[in-house]
């Protein structure tokens, strides 16, 4: 399997899955829309521009972030940019709950990200980098809010793994 970080990173097992079917339900739009307009006898080459800008839109507003993490660091990118923290360094650690939960990273350096917790949940190698890394932002003194949050998360994802592996194991 190929990595398209550098050597040593973890990335998003998932992430190649969604952005197939990202792309997938953007096609599928642009198919049928057009099938559609064709139908009714309206399709002009205006019209279908339209339509494939519309499946485009489509594609970047569903295409998830890549979420990749290294010693040291943990990155997302979107398709406008990346967003890298030190996770050595970090500052603070915040939680946002409700429709879309997501975690805000910031470091020393003024960097920050936001990402699924979903997403280190459903790979074990980028929370254990984000964890590493914690720990060692934690021996430095510099991460002041959010540690009982990333507590939370790491207990939540423990009771996850334990749980799969006992209904692997046919125990539960």
């Amino acid at each position: 399997m190929r990595r398209s970080g550098p050597p040593g990173s973890a990335g998003d097992r998932h992430w190649r899955g969604s952005a197939r079917l990202a792309v997938s339900c953007a096609l599928l739009f642009c198919a049928l829309s057009l099938l559609v307009d064709w139908d009714a006898g309206s399709l002009t080459p205006l019209r279908a521009l339209l339509w494939i800008t519309l499946s485009a839109v489509a594609c970047t507003v569903l295409l998830p972030h890549r979420v990749s993490a290294g010693p040291g660091w943990l990155a997302v990118r979107t398709p406008w940019r990346r967003r890298l923290v030190h996770t050595h360094a970090l500052v603070s650690v915040r939680q946002y709950d409700g429709v879309s939960s997501h975690l805000v990273l910031r470091d020393v350096h003024g960097h920050h990200l936001e990402l699924d917790p979903r997403v280190l949940a459903a790979n074990p190698l980028l929370w254990h980098e984000l964890d590493t890394g914690v720990r060692r932002s934690l021996e430095r003194g510099t991460l002041r809010q959010g540690a009982e949050v990333l507590e939370r998360l790491g207990h939540r994802i423990d009771d996850e793994g334990l749980q799969a592996v006992l209904r692997a194991s046919g125990l539960s």
